[in-house]
């Protein structure tokens, strides 16, 4: 499954570890929103990753499921036009 995930980190050391994250599992679409393809296992890893690398008093992480219809619904404009959401991730 596709799924968004946007982030707001406090914390500059921790923003970047998060933001590194992320860019192992995904594909930066913005710069604190990332895309990725992911099986329920992977997903899993990441937010085990994720919440060693947050402050949860501080800071807010939400990842937003995409069905394959929303998907192919989407509608991207400007830098990340041609970014292609059918690429696999291999963690």
């Amino acid at each position: 499954m596709r799924y968004v995930i946007s982030y707001d980190v406090v914390d500059d050391r921790r923003r970047e570890r998060v933001a590194r994250t992320l860019d192992d599992y995904g594909d930066r679409v913005q710069r604190s929103v990332f895309e990725a393809e992911l099986d329920q296992r992977h997903l899993s890893l990441l937010v085990e990753r994720l919440r060693r690398e947050m402050n949860t008093d501080e800071d807010n992480i939400v990842i937003y499921p995409l069905c394959a219809t929303c998907v192919g619904k989407s509608l991207r404009l400007g830098q990340n036009a041609g970014l292609d959401t059918r690429r696999a991730i291999v963690v």
